[in-house]
């Protein structure tokens, strides 16, 4: 497969997370370089339901990282999205005071938007009435209003928009960035994923699926990314927003580039709504895009931060086409072992997470990974870190629906 265009890279020059693993770029990556057990335990609002454990954001205090009135009209997955900006502009030496906001871009992934308000004020209608709902309800609720409100932050006046891919929002976002960059539209992106949905509506569906681990005994050991005894995932909550710019434009202002964004790949499996196809042939066809995109050999690939979830049949799935396209070479991680499965979020913390490992050169390991199941033919990186190999690194998403989105990063 040939992409005709000319060959096209990103540069990140901010990264900002609010993750399960902790708030803030560095304490995220220190405890997933660790590679401790997740962050998992019960969630009091998930309190009588099956699915009663996941990870949620450790002393998140949203009034404090936004101001009181601020946070009041945010759903709590906006509240996250815009506290990992405000670190990732800081992070790219940016001044929203002084750009062109109308070549400034904003553009989010989230699978299901601002459903705890829902739930809550759904409660409230129903025991309260009719004249007690919020008149927030709707700018909490919509799924577009997180990108709406980052641009008010800010100041971004060009496109501005929310994906949503399921488990794969975050990746297609980053993705669509660049492409915004590329097209000439933007001069800077802010992009990533965000998701807060440990309510018991939605976990129930989950459950009730068959999607989640059961291990209620030891939440912190549940998720098994490739583990032969993985049962499900851990749902969690966070965001993480990047800050794309071309590299020209960086090295004009004087700033400093993390790593490169040099291809992204998407396709839909067209099969079922919640399975995979059972050959990743849409997941295939994803990865190979992405490589043709950046002008990678599948040869070349040095890591890749897999999708990972720990479902018994998404990990085979996977790992047969990584095999399938990139041998056994690459050094293969899921963070979902130390942060859950934050479904919108997921795609845009592991594209955060592998721009970190190519500008630290290490890979984390994956936790809790005790024994490889044999159907997994890759090299995964397990109970420590590496020192990472030549090359590019490969970030995959997939999602309910078939949604496939696959990134290629490089070194700066």
């Amino acid at each position: 497969m040939t992409d005709l265009r000319p060959p096209f890279s990103a540069a990140v020059t901010g990264i900002g997370m609010v993750t399960a693993a902790g708030i803030g770029t560095a304490a995220s990556w220190a405890r997933i370089l660790r590679g401790e057990a997740t962050a998992a335990g019960e969630v009091p609002a998930l309190a009588g339901t099956r699915a009663d454990f996941g990870c949620q954001v450790p002393g998140f205090d949203p009034a404090a990282a936004l101001g009181r009135r601020k946070a009041w009209r945010l759903d709590r997955s906006s509240q996250f999205a815009l506290a990992a900006a405000a670190e990732a502009l800081a992070d790219s030496g940016l001044d929203p005071a002084t750009w062109d906001g109308a070549r400034v871009g904003v553009v989010i992934g989230s699978g299901i938007g601002g459903a705890a308000t829902w739930e809550k004020q759904h409660h409230v209608l129903l025991d309260q009435g009719f004249d007690q709902v919020s008149p927030m309800l709707i700018p909490m609720l919509a799924v577009n209003m997180t990108a709406g409100y980052l641009a008010m932050e800010c100041g971004a006046r060009g496109p501005n928009f929310v994906v949503a891919t399921a488990c794969a929002s975050g990746t297609t976002a980053i993705g669509t960035a660049r492409e915004l960059l590329r097209s000439g539209t933007c001069d800077v992106v802010l992009t990533g994923g965000t998701e807060a949905c440990l309510i018991p509506s939605i976990m129930s569906g989950f459950s009730q699926m068959g999607a989640l681990s059961g291990r209620r005994e030891s939440p912190a050991t549940a998720s098994r990314p490739f583990d032969v005894d993985r049962d499900g995932f851990v749902p969690a909550e966070g965001a993480a927003v990047l800050v794309l710019e071309r590299p020209e434009d960086v090295r004009a202002r004087g700033g400093g580039v993390r790593a490169l964004l040099s291809g992204y790949g998407a396709s839909a499996d067209a099969h079922h709504a919640t399975a995979p196809d059972p050959e990743g042939r849409g997941a295939e066809l994803a990865l190979r895009t992405a490589l043709a995109d950046a002008g990678v050999a599948a040869d070349e690939v040095g890591h890749v931060n897999a999708h990972g979830t720990a479902t018994p049949l998404n990990d085979v799935t996977e790992a047969r086409m990584l095999h399938r396209v990139l041998g056994d070479r690459p050094a293969v991680t899921s963070v979902k072992g130390v942060v859950g499965h934050s479904l919108g979020a997921a795609g845009a913390i592991e594209a955060a997470v592998t721009a970190l490992t190519l500008e630290h050169r290490v890979v984390p390991p994956t936790a809790n990974l005790e024994s490889l199941d044999p159907a997994v033919e890759l090299d995964v990186v397990a109970k420590a870190p590496r020192d990472l190999a030549d090359g590019p690194a490969v970030s995959t998403s997939f999602g309910f629906g078939g949604q496939n989105a696959v990134l290629v990063f490089e070194r700066a």
